[in-house]
């Protein structure tokens, strides 16, 4: 009888988590699983290098990157590599940069959720009051 194969989620969690955070049965099944399939272990390649740059904010490395990507067959990450580029200078700046419009989106989600409770019952009015007086 041979071993049920890892289920897809599975894997996925195991290519997401850092590599250290792995067992060392997850790390062999992960090797076993990307030894049999090429393209996962290009994508997982490309997901660990992409969170490295991600978590150590080194946005410069983004074009390289990029150019990886495009150098295997991976549709899916081609579309990713595609919306990057259409605002590459954004997202190296993100990946750059200490700073991020985080309490900006905070405050546009608070008025969101502010005028979703008000649907239908009143108008700019009173949405502007509530809007003021919470500040």
């Amino acid at each position: 009888m041979t071993a049920q194969p890892p289920s897809p989620r599975t894997v996925a969690g195991w290519i997401l988590r850092r590599p250290t955070g792995l067992s060392e049965a997850e790390q062999l099944q992960l090797k076993t699983v990307l030894a049999h399939c090429p393209e996962l272990d290009a994508l997982t390649r490309h997901v660990r290098s992409f969170a490295v740059m991600l978590t150590e904010r080194q946005g410069e490395r983004l074009p390289e990157w990029l150019e990886a990507v495009r150098q295997d067959d991976l549709p899916s990450l081609h579309t990713l590599a595609a919306g990057i580029d259409r605002d590459l200078d954004a997202v190296i700046a993100g990946l750059t940069l200490p700073w991020n419009s985080g309490v900006v989106e905070g405050h546009v989600n608070r008025i969101k959720m502010l005028k979703r409770q008000m649907f239908g019952r009143a108008g700019f009015r009173l949405l502007r009051k509530r809007v003021l007086l919470y500040s």
